[in-house]
């Protein structure tokens, strides 16, 4: 991919999503201060694209597909991509995985033809006669894009298959993206005082999870037209990014995790701001998302999502801040519609100074962050029909340390291959690792969160799952190359609920992060 050193049409993948094995690495950015590493620096972007797409049954929908792209040379990039249902009665219609791009530049350092390959997992919606099949998808595209500035814009055309399913069309698509930079440390910096100038990573100041509640207003149903009552629980996790202080946007996913609707799964984008009250460390404000959500046999029509509300914000003393916020959401095509309370706990990733001063230096320690696409392998799924099956997924899996032994992690990903397509899941938790030893390192994880769909007995959506694990680590390129494999358990925690053995195998690049 050959990328222009001022107009990057470069890219790509949100998700947050992100992974394989990405090599080589770009320049440092300038000589560090004594005492301090500096990160080095590559070209990324962030790109967005609409695709229609017919269903074997006549219907029409088309596809939302976001991806975050980073460069491995100029010709070539890989990262983590999200597409979903945003037109017809499809709404809920995800899959999750990752695109390969390769670019080449034609007549002048605007113009570029590029060629991806994106390949995931994931369903949601669907019906006897338009189906997801075991729930893999594959979307080859072939695109020309011109550059105006740090933005990019193009037309060309996308081919949408489930290979084990009878979905598969052939369309133009619409593609706009930014580029800007994106800069790491190497892994082997982990411990050691770093600086940089500007956002390490994805640019992200803060991770939260989140917990909440909500009460299903009249008029809200099932797709099959069986009103919606009672209450549905929600577990999620968010990234967001501070512009000022007090003034955000940002990125959140979350699932049912209790309610009836196992398999719900929503995505949103959101924008809001707090003021100070009696003082900076609490503070009130608003908040508004939209985004799209579906699957659980809820109907949100076409799958966007519309919320806003209040919000409520401590930032401890001690780096963590708590959250609450209480909102109003609609899915203006379909038939939903609630009211919701949720509380958030929300980590620190960023030194916060450059939402204070956009110039600022920043400076902290470097932690070790890892990018990782992952295989499970459910070795027995029970299926509500009373059947079970073996399964096996694809998904992303994120991890960062909080030191040299402790992490946290982030996974999702849905079932590629089996009779449970549809099935998802999105987990976080925390892990423990060993120091490493000729290139190999132990450890164990623990995660909860929500899971559902395709026909999987999940007893309301909330899991857990643990797993002991060993990685090789590669000393080339830069020692970012891991190969890790692990075997574990997953289990639905509601009253009754079963579980499966669990064995996955996942390849990821690892870089490193400022912790402030």
């Amino acid at each position: 991919m050959h990328i222009p050193r001022r107009s990057l049409p470069h890219v790509l993948v949100p998700s947050l999503l992100s992974l394989a094995a990405c090599a080589a690495m770009g320049a440092p950015a300038d000589p560090a201060p004594q005492g301090h590493v500096f990160p080095e620096r590559r070209e990324a972007a962030l790109e967005f694209n609409w695709t229609p797409l017919g269903m074997p049954n006549g219907d029409r929908t088309a596809l939302l597909g976001g991806t975050y792209m980073v460069a491995v040379n100029p010709d070539w990039g890989f990262g983590p991509s999200v597409y979903a249902a945003a037109q017809g009665d499809y709404g809920g219609l995800f899959t999750v995985g990752v695109t390969a791009q390769r670019r080449w530049r034609l007549l002048s350092s605007q113009w570029h033809l590029a060629a991806g390959l994106y390949a995931g997992a994931g369903g949601g919606v669907g019906s006897k006669n338009a189906n997801t099949g075991g729930g893999l998808m594959l979307r080859p595209e072939l695109s020309l894009r011109r550059a105006f500035g740090p933005m990019y814009a193009g037309l060309g055309v996308a081919h949408v298959t489930f290979p084990s399913g009878n979905i598969r069309d052939t369309q133009w698509t619409v593609v706009v993206g930014r580029s800007h930079s994106f800069l790491s440390f190497l892994p082997t910096d982990a411990g050691l005082p770093g600086r940089a100038d500007d956002r390490s990573g994805l640019k992200f100041d803060e991770f939260a999870l989140s917990a909440g509640a909500e009460n299903f207003r009249h008029g809200s149903r099932r797709r099959n037209g069986v009103p919606l009552t009672g209450r549905l629980d929600k577990a999620g996790a968010d990234l967001r990014r501070y512009t000022a202080p007090g003034r955000w946007w940002g990125l959140e996913a979350s699932g049912a995790a209790g309610g009836g609707v196992d398999g719900y799964m929503e995505i949103l984008g959101n924008a809001g701001a707090d003021w100070g009250l009696f003082g900076e460390r609490l503070r009130v404000g608003a908040q508004l998302s939209a985004g799209l959500g579906g699957g659980g046999n809820v109907d949100t029509g076409s799958g966007w999502l519309l919320r806003a509300g209040p919000t409520l914000r401590w930032i401890t003393p001690w780096g963590p801040t708590l959250r609450a916020d209480a909102s109003y959401l609609t899915a203006p095509d379909g038939h939903y519609r609630s009211e919701q309370l949720r509380l958030s706990l929300s980590l620190p990733l960023e030194d916060m100074a450059r939402a204070r001063a956009p110039y600022s230096v920043l400076t902290g320690t470097v932690r070790e962050t890892a990018w990782y696409l992952t295989t499970p392998h459910f070795h027995k799924l029970h299926l509500k029909d009373g059947s079970e099956d073996s399964v096996t997924g694809l998904g992303l899996s994120f991890n960062r340390d909080f030191d040299r032994t402790w992490y946290g992690t982030a996974q999702a990903g849905s079932a590629a291959w089996g009779k449970a397509g549809a099935f998802s899941y999105g987990l976080v938790g925390v892990g423990a690792k060993t120091r490493r030893m000729n290139g190999m390192r132990l450890g164990i994880e623990g995660l909860a969160g929500a899971a559902g769909g395709g026909g999987v007995d999940v007893r309301g959506g909330a899991i857990a799952s643990g797993e002991v694990w060993a990685q090789w680590e590669g000393l080339v390129p830069k020692d970012r190359l891991r190969v890790k494999a692990g075997i574990g358990r997953m289990q639905a925690l509601g009253d009754g609920g079963r579980g499966t053995p669990v064995a996955s195998l996942s390849l990821g690049w690892a870089f490193g992060t400022l912790t402030p």
